[in-house]
């Protein structure tokens, strides 16, 4: 697993435990607890951005660790290669 995976992977848990912070903030009824949870949710929001920032420098600094456009390479690829077939399909129909 490389740097930029392991980052984004650390960024998708922040946010997902910023989320449930929101959520518990908005269920509970103690105003205490939720003064907490809404205190809580802001700090990981700020390590959310800090986070961010950091993958978008490591990306720029290291193309290889843009995970989300290595992961999406394959699958345009494979997209082109669909609309090939079919533009294929398509012209042996036009002949017949």
């Amino acid at each position: 697993m490389t740097v930029g995976t392991m980052m984004h992977q650390t960024l998708a848990s922040l946010e997902g435990a910023k989320a449930n912070m929101k959520t518990f903030a908005l269920q509970t009824e103690d105003k205490t607890a939720k003064q907490m949870f809404a205190q809580y949710a802001n700090q990981l929001e700020s390590i959310c951005q800090g986070m961010s920032s950091r993958c978008n420098y490591i990306e720029q600094q290291e193309p290889q660790y843009k995970v989300f456009q290595n992961m999406l390479e394959p699958q345009q690829q494979q997209q082109q290669v669909q609309q090939q077939l079919q533009q294929q399909l398509e012209q042996q129909k036009a002949k017949k």
